[in-house]
């Protein structure tokens, strides 16, 4: 492998980390060698040599091997430092050696219940996946957690597998996602082992399936996840599942799994408030400087934060990450004007606000309307479909609910939202002029 090689490699793990992630821990890392399995790589500092190792260490491998590289091994550091890990392919049972449990995704360590802030906009999907979590009679099955990206339904449900293998060890746990489940399910019909792969999934005491969306339109995995859930139901075993969105607004989602999924208790997580987001920060702070003393930011910085940073938990514990290193690069406490330069580009995406009346405005100006048509009872097909794809923008470019989107047209039904999302998503397929509007409209929009 050569430097090149590496070059080529980091695209793919911009891609798996997200570009704050690369910029902040990949970028400074630079090619050193690739010899019988292992990759060298070097860090300006033990510090992002560490943090590297401990949450990018799969992505980076991955992204090797896709190359053409064997790669099963990653050295990190600072020349001598370099920090080193065990081979990354070990086995499910290898990975959680104190319980029967399985993870085909194996469970970050800081995805625990004591590192979960808990808020008016959480607290009752924390309360659910407690309950869970004791192993003990639930009264309802599946739980199902739902909500915008970075908001802990993740963190939930790894916590729930935590702490089951922590409490009672000879529980079958199996926590994965659902393209996990169905790139099993794929390799098991090539194989002809289909038995396997039931007996396997069918014996579980608790299974955790994370983001079921993308199942989502795959009949024959859809078939096996169908009858895989319903096996686990009837013999009283407990599965926890998560997605973006509740499972009647899953598009694509066979009618009888959203039907089941319904039968249990569904839980939105909510975007956190000012209060959330300040203790999410506060807490992420007190780890570190528990680890580094050194660690210093100064008053006011994270209060700051918590105003300005409203898109998701994960956005706030990277801003938090990113200060870190900076203070650690540069030896200095973090003031708020450094925290300001440091975090400029999450700043300023934060002060970009679509709003449901911007949207409503764009479609208006693009179809030669008038605003009183978003909201008014005419039915012209001259006038609701571009209702329709208003609301279609709506629901795919802001954080609101169907009811409330529905509210800001005119009052209207949730069930109408829902509807207007779904003719607009079908209708993409087909005609081709409709799917240009939309993609006007939303690069419009974004711009």
């Amino acid at each position: 492998m050569t430097n090149d090689a590496w070059t080529s490699a980091k695209g793919g793990i911009r891609n798996d980390i997200g570009a704050h992630n690369y910029t902040t821990w990949i970028e400074p890392l630079s090619f050193r060698s690739l010899d019988n399995g292992t990759l060298s790589l070097e860090s300006p500092t033990d510090f992002i040599g560490k943090w590297v190792m401990q949450n990018f260490e799969d992505a980076i491998l991955r992204n090797v091997a896709r190359g053409g590289h064997e790669v099963t091994r990653l050295t990190c550091g600072t020349g001598a430092g370099a920090v080193r890990v065990a081979p990354s392919r070990r086995t499910p049972d290898e990975a959680a050696p104190r319980s029967r449990a399985r993870q085909e995704n194996a469970l970050d360590k800081r995805f625990t219940f004591d590192g979960f802030i808990v808020g008016k906009s959480n607290e009752l999907a924390h309360a659910a996946a407690r309950r869970v979590a004791t192993g003990g009679p639930v009264s309802f099955n599946p739980l199902f957690l739902h909500g915008r990206v970075g908001l802990g339904k993740t963190h939930l449900m790894q916590a729930i597998a935590w702490e089951l293998q922590e409490s009672q060890p000879e529980k079958r746990v199996m926590y994965l996602s659902a393209e996990q489940f169905m790139y099993r399910f794929v390799q098991a019909l090539r194989e002809k082992n289909t038995m396997d792969f039931k007996q396997l999934f069918r014996t579980v005491d608790v299974l955790l399936v994370d983001d079921v969306q993308f199942i989502a339109g795959k009949e024959s995995t859809q078939e096996e996840f169908f009858h895989t859930f319903n096996a686990l139901v009837d013999q009283g075993k407990q599965v926890v599942i998560s997605a973006d969105r509740s499972p009647a607004e899953i598009s694509d989602l066979e009618e009888r799994i959203t039907s089941r999924l319904q039968q249990g208790l569904v839980v939105d997580l909510h975007p956190a408030d000012y209060e959330l987001r300040l203790g999410v920060l506060q807490h992420r702070v007190d780890s570190f400087a528990a680890q580094h003393p050194s660690f210093e930011i100064e008053d006011g910085v994270l209060e700051f934060l918590a105003s300005r940073i409203t898109a998701s938990i994960r956005v706030l514990e990277g801003a938090v990450m990113r200060l870190f290193a900076y203070a650690d690069l540069v030896k200095q406490s973090v003031t708020l004007e450094q925290a300001q330069d440091v975090l400029g580009d999450l700043l300023r995406a934060s002060e970009r606000k679509l709003t449901i009346d911007d949207i409503m405005k764009a479609t208006c100006e693009h179809y030669a309307l008038r605003m009183s048509d978003m909201t008014s009872a005419r039915r012209s097909r001259t006038v609701a479909r571009p209702r329709q794809m208003a609301m279609y923008l709506a629901k795919k470019l802001t954080p609101r609910s169907y009811p409330e989107i529905g509210r800001k047209f005119g009052g209207r039904d949730h069930t109408t939202v829902l509807y207007a999302v779904r003719k607009i998503e079908e209708l993409m397929a087909s005609d081709d002029q409709l799917a240009e509007d939309a993609q006007l409209l939303q690069r419009k929009l974004e711009g």
